[in-house]
């Protein structure tokens, strides 16, 4: 009986932390303050959204009219398609705690994830009934289409700026040359990793070159 309730408690925490997404975006400073300070937010809500929106552009490449979206499936990789989001996602998260923490940010790195994914919630949001649309309109109204769903992105991005004021408790000046400084560092970490990935490339073709020329000299 208990373990039915807490589970009940449980589900309705989750839901109301998922609900809690469209006062954020409608409510950015408010809402983000609430969502990490009052603790408003979950990280089970949080991953629905990112996983949500991955869908979302799944669907979007094979529902949408083609017209809006020509895509080439023998040359599409779907797994390096959703690490385009995954993967810049998860260097912005480590790039703004790594340096708002050298800088009096108050934000951990759960919450700085967790805010990161509540911003995205525009992008499913409008891409859904986008995806509906663009099956229903002419070239003429691409336009439309294209406007709308810029605002989407440009709606996610400036949630993503005020989530990391609020949690980091910066002032606007500070939070947006933060917010340049976690696209350098980036794009510090991408030169790391592609030379820390060239280097193991370099050193395990030597070592194979070097088990092939002992094989060819026993």
């Amino acid at each position: 009986m208990f373990a039915k309730l807490k589970n009940k408690e449980k589900w309705n925490k989750y839901f109301d932390s998922l609900k809690f997404a469209l006062y954020c975006i409608t409510h950015p400073l408010d809402g983000f303050w609430d969502l990490t300070h009052e603790k408003r937010g979950t990280y089970a809500a949080a991953n629905t959204i990112l996983i949500i929106t991955l869908l979302v552009r799944v669907f979007k490449l094979q529902f949408t009219s083609f017209i809006f979206n020509k895509v080439y499936w023998e040359e599409l990789n779907i797994f390096l398609y959703l690490a385009s989001v995954l993967f810049p996602l998860a260097l912005f998260v480590v790039g703004n705690w790594a340096l708002t923490t050298l800088f009096d940010g108050k934000g951990r790195l759960g919450q700085v994830y967790m805010a990161t994914c509540y911003a995205l919630t525009p992008y499913p949001l409008i891409q859904i009934p986008l995806i509906i649309f663009s099956n229903g309109v002419t070239v003429d109204e691409a336009e439309f289409y294209t406007v709308v769903s810029g605002i989407s992105l440009v709606w996610a991005a400036l949630l993503i700026i005020a989530a990391m004021g609020q949690i980091h408790e910066y002032s606007m000046a500070k939070n947006i040359l933060f917010m340049v400084a976690s696209l350098f560092a980036m794009m510090v970490m991408i030169f790391i990793l592609l030379l820390f990935f060239s280097m193991i490339t370099q050193g395990v073709a030597y070592f194979i070159s070097l088990g092939r020329e002992l094989l060819f000299r026993l």
